[in-house]
């Protein structure tokens, strides 16, 4: 048979890409065939050092002191290979879940791809989660161990006793300074032996690989189960859509507790053996736009919220900086307004791209791409690999008619898509319809084929481009010994899109006053996080409930959003 000449997709107009694109192309780049043994801590590593790639820096570190750490390809590959040897020591087996509970150290971005190699499954947390946060999803994934750092270490010590299944908490930063407790160990990663050769776990494609947790509706969180054969879409959409090349300098500012933060801030530019820089310190512009410069990046992937952070800021702090080495700007995680497309063109001569993706898609779906037209405050075309459309609300068939709006579908079958929800495999098939996954977000498509975001089709609350679930964060109230009961929506805010707005009935007796309005707020950010902690509080003598006493949060949304109220014939008819 004769061999299949692909043609190279960088620099190509996206009309012309759709004519050719399969992902076959990407597995050929990556030289995978079909039943080839595939793991991703491999790929992203020892494959590079293979390409001659061993002396290139793979990550350049920054700390909030002004600290730098830079590490090639090839150290990458060794200290992977001493972390995935140091799990097995301990007695890990592959399948067996290991979280990653850190700041956004080097040890977060090479253990994720040392428990690969090994063969876990890697479940990465955002660090600013409370303990309550901390032990729903570690209970629920049954989590084998955890890496930590000391100033994160409380908050697992005080769950540590429902958690029969966590054998072993990691310390990455200990010092010997304060004995350790209790399934504690101290793991130091630069001062590690380096490991040569290891025998990389023989995952295959269908094999567990990361499990991201993403908050719902109704219920606990929900972990998306993904698998290595994920690395075809990540790689690709890395190399297209975010224009990674040989000599490019990136920067993803997303957290690995999130999906983009490993699809985009591990896996993706790894893969295509792109040097990333990542900065451990906290927001702001003047800090951005110097570490831009003082590492001359070239390829920028941010949020909506950040890039509105920056717009409050002005283009006056813009100026101080010579910016001149960016030349492709991405954004992701909420929508991206018109109004930010067009002050990123001012302010750096360039227009943020925005992306759509998901958890659960594990890869981008929608975007605009390098080269074609931007229309502002639209999400763009699918990926050429990708056959998209909205559906109708209740029949979830395609809308033939251009405008109209529906619930994003696509088809199922690329490579990056989740395999099932962890333990939770009924609402994971509630997720399709007629042979389509439905996305939960409702859009438009106009006469061009552009997708126009219009909304969730849910009560997920998405505060600067993190999904919070409105049960999570009410089941946390009712813990507080003055509430009677709550309900919970997003409030539409210029800066972080949504934030947390609690309505709460308080018990018999108890009066509000703005002491406990606080205490309240501070009650859920320890127990949860710094995202689920309401922006503000309501107090209501009672809830709108239906007559078979279910809370009806879109009466409540629609009353802050300025929308109509819709059907209330279930409503109690007292309210």
């Amino acid at each position: 048979m004769a061999e299949i000449n692909y043609p190279e997709i960088q620099g190509k107009h996206y009309e012309e890409v759709l004519n050719f694109f399969s992902w076959d192309l990407s597995k050929h780049e990556l030289g995978f065939k079909e039943d080839d043994l595939i793991n991703i801590g491999e790929y992203c590593s020892d494959r590079i050092c293979r390409m001659g790639k061993s002396d290139k820096l793979a990550l350049i570190w920054e700390g909030h002191k002004g600290e730098i750490k830079k590490y090639t390809f090839n150290d990458m590959r060794q200290l992977t290979n001493s972390i995935a040897v140091f799990l097995q020591n301990l007695g890990i087996q592959p399948g067996e879940r290991v979280c990653l509970f850190m700041d956004k150290v080097p040890e977060l971005y090479f253990g994720f791809l040392g428990i690969l190699k090994m063969g876990g499954i890697a479940q990465p947390l955002f660090s600013a989660f409370g303990s309550e946060s901390l032990l729903t999803r570690l209970e629920d994934a049954q989590t084998s161990a955890i890496f930590t750092q000391k100033k994160h270490l409380p908050k697992v010590r005080n769950i540590l006793e429902k958690l029969n299944c966590l054998k072993h908490i990691i310390v990455v930063d200990d010092d010997g300074s304060k004995p350790l407790k209790e399934r504690e160990i101290a793991f130091n990663m630069d001062a590690s032996a380096r490991v040569d050769n290891f025998e990389i776990y023989p995952s295959k494609a269908e094999t567990p690989s990361v499990l991201h947790y993403t908050s719902g509706t109704t219920g606990r969180p929900k972990g998306a189960q993904h698998v290595h054969i994920s690395l075809v879409s990540q790689y690709i959409t890395a190399k297209y859509v975010l224009d990674l090349k040989e000599d490019d300098i990136y920067w993803c500012t997303a957290d690995p507790g999130w999906v983009t933060g490993t699809s985009y801030g591990i896996i993706g530019p790894w893969s295509n053996g792109i040097t990333q820089c990542v900065l451990d310190a906290g927001f702001t512009a003047e800090n951005w736009y110097k570490f831009i410069e003082k590492h001359k990046i070239t390829v920028w992937y941010s949020a909506p919220t950040a890039i509105r952070a920056l717009m409050k800021e002005g283009t006056e702090v813009v100026k101080k900086h010579n910016l001149s080495s960016l030349r492709h700007l991405t954004s992701v995680g909420e929508p991206l307004n018109a109004e930010a497309v067009l002050w990123s063109k001012e302010a750096f001569g360039l227009p943020f791209h925005d992306t759509f993706w998901q958890t659960e898609t594990g890869s981008i779906v929608i975007s605009n791409y390098p080269g074609m037209k931007i229309k502002p405050g639209s999400m763009g075309k699918p990926f050429p690999g990708i056959t998209a459309t909205v559906v109708d609300l209740k029949t979830y068939l395609p809308i033939e008619r251009r405008g109209i709006v529906g619930m994003i579908a696509l088809k199922p079958g690329w490579p990056s898509m989740f395999r099932t929800y962890w333990n939770n495999e009924e609402i994971y098939k509630g997720k399709f319809r007629n042979g389509w996954y439905l996305c939960g977000d409702r859009a438009s498509i106009d006469e061009d084929g552009y997708y126009w975001f219009v909304g969730r089709d849910d009560d997920v609350i998405n505060t600067a481009g993190h999904l919070v679930g409105p049960f999570e964060i009410e089941s946390a109230l009712l813990e507080h010994p003055a509430i009677a009961e709550s309900a919970v929506v997003g409030k539409p805010d210029p800066v972080n899109m949504e934030v947390v707005k609690a309505f709460i009935a308080l018990k018999p007796n108890i009066k509000p006053d703005k002491m406990l309005e606080l205490d309240i707020m501070n009650f859920v950010r320890k127990k949860l996080s710094a995202l689920a902690m309401p922006q503000e509080i309501e107090f209501v003598d009672k809830l709108p409930k239906t007559r078979s006493g279910k809370i009806m949060r879109r009466v409540l949304r629609a009353k802050e959003w300025g929308e109509e109220i819709g059907d209330i014939s279930t409503l109690e008819e007292d309210m």
